[in-house]
């Protein structure tokens, strides 16, 4: 692991739809490559739980009922990338969603982040978790979460050895809102709307990079990592 903390990996980002694992690919590329996991929903409820000055902005917003602005999480996203332990690299979950932001990070990694040492132009490698639609359905419309332990089952794929009941404490499972089907919908309906523009972007740039997410975890995380390791190699060659 001694080269994981040595060697630049730079910037990753991580695309897909509600249910495709984004969040546990996350987890295991930072824990991999020593770099942070940075989310966009974390560093909102950071800067509002400390109070800081975008928090404060960005809590009036949504007093009002209106969405946290571009501006606001570019700002925040900007804050948090400037900190020493995002200079070998780090991992965007979560951002960006709009082709906007898309070139706003374009042009804060140019003006901000590449080693102006030397004419390696540490763009994003952009990876982009695809899954079939049915399968997305399954995964989340099945998902069941203890209200006692927090546990979480989807009666589909990994159902409790007692229908609708947790194995560990008895508790009866409940459906959690952001799991009802009309908002699932919703949801992944919102996802190709916003999305759809930033594929296309790093499609044009020729940074995207598809995996196949319905694969079992494992294998989706071994074709992500030598996706890395191919682009850090890249990198690491001035390519």
């Amino acid at each position: 692991m001694a080269e994981e903390t040595s060697r630049k990996i730079g910037p990753v980002v991580l695309l897909g739809p509600p249910g495709a694992g984004k969040g546990t690919q996350s987890q295991l590329i930072a824990r991999r490559y020593r770099i942070p996991h940075v989310s966009t929903g974390d560093i909102l409820r950071e800067n509002v739980q400390n109070q800081t000055v975008l928090g404060r902005q960005a809590k009036a917003n949504m007093a009002r009922g209106e969405l946290v602005s571009d501006t606001l999480v570019c700002d925040m996203v900007a804050d948090r990338l400037r900190q020493p332990d995002s200079l070998r690299g780090f991992i965007l979950d979560g951002f960006p969603r709009t082709a906007a932001q898309a070139g706003w990070l374009d042009a804060f990694l140019e003006q901000e982040f590449f080693d102006k040492s030397d004419s390696h132009k540490r763009y994003p490698i952009v990876i982009c978790i695809r899954v079939d639609y049915n399968k997305l359905s399954l995964r989340l419309t099945g998902r069941r979460t203890c209200p006692a332990c927090d546990r979480i089952y989807n009666v589909y794929l990994k159902p409790p050895l007692a229908d609708e009941i947790c194995d560990v404490d008895g508790s009866k499972l409940v459906i959690r809102d952001d799991d009802r089907t009309e908002v699932i919908q919703e949801r992944l309906a919102a996802y190709e709307r916003q999305t759809t523009p930033v594929v296309e972007y790093y499609q044009q740039k020729g940074r995207l990079v598809s995996v196949d997410g319905d694969q079992p975890t494992p294998e989706v995380t071994k074709q992500i990592f030598q996706e890395i390791d191919s682009y850090a190699a890249d990198v690491a060659g001035g390519r």
